[in-house]
């Protein structure tokens, strides 16, 4: 039977003082969409207000697997995802949660995300996020009060990476809030691949890391 996984995208479009344009890093949603597809894998959007979410990068359009996604079933998917609150996350076998700046905005504190991670990890479904999407699991806390990331081996962006990116529009600083809250951080030199799972989480620090966490998301999956 078909895996499904369930992809959850913010809805920011700006983000910081100055109103940086930002959305969903391109290769972020359409590298893993794109290894999802094909291992057959049925793959839905939902976004956090129900409208469509916004994407960055679109000068990466060249890629092959970023230029499949906009042009074929994937973009055209993303637009009409559905309110995260209206989906029962429960019948998904898998959610991944793409990057860009725009989860820093939206999906620090949002309660009902919160609570949708939480019950995901504990009911032994697989939990993958990537670059600026792991802010998504801060201040989820598990049935036990404890921090769902406390002890876990996991990565993100790093403030390496940051310094020179967008440090004066994010609003913390996503390695510290993960470390603070207990994670064991692991990175790699700025921009270079690395994606890791520690059991059904699965964590990669930058774009070039979101085909690896796919590929990592899908070798859970297939060993059920």
């Amino acid at each position: 039977m078909s895996k499904k996984i369930l992809i959850i995208a913010s809805n920011t479009s700006s983000i910081g003082p100055h109103k940086r344009r930002t959305g969903i890093f391109l290769p972020e949603v359409a590298h893993p969409y794109a290894e999802f597809d094909r291992a057959k894998y049925q793959v839905d959007f939902v976004s956090l207000t129900g409208e469509p979410p916004f994407l960055d990068a679109l000068n990466l359009a060249a890629d092959p697997d970023n230029l499949a996604f906009l042009v074929g079933k994937g973009w055209s998917d993303m637009l009409k995802a559905k309110k995260l609150a209206d989906v029962d996350v429960g019948t998904y076998d898998a959610i991944f949660i793409p990057g860009g700046l725009a989860p820093m905005a939206d999906m620090p504190e949002h309660p009902l995300l919160k609570q949708v991670i939480q019950q995901t990890y504990e009911r032994g479904a697989v939990v993958g996020a990537v670059c600026h999407g792991p802010v998504s699991l801060l201040n989820v806390k598990l049935s036990s009060g404890a921090y769902l990331i406390a002890g876990k081996n996991i990565t993100s962006f790093t403030n390496d990476e940051e310094e020179n990116y967008a440090k004066a529009d994010v609003p913390f600083e996503l390695e510290t809030a993960l470390v603070n809250q207990g994670a064991i951080f692991h990175k790699v030199d700025p921009w270079q691949p690395n994606s890791l799972a520690d059991g059904k989480l699965v964590t990669g620090q930058n774009p070039a890391s979101a085909k690896g966490v796919a590929e990592k998301m899908i070798a859970l999956l297939s060993a059920e």
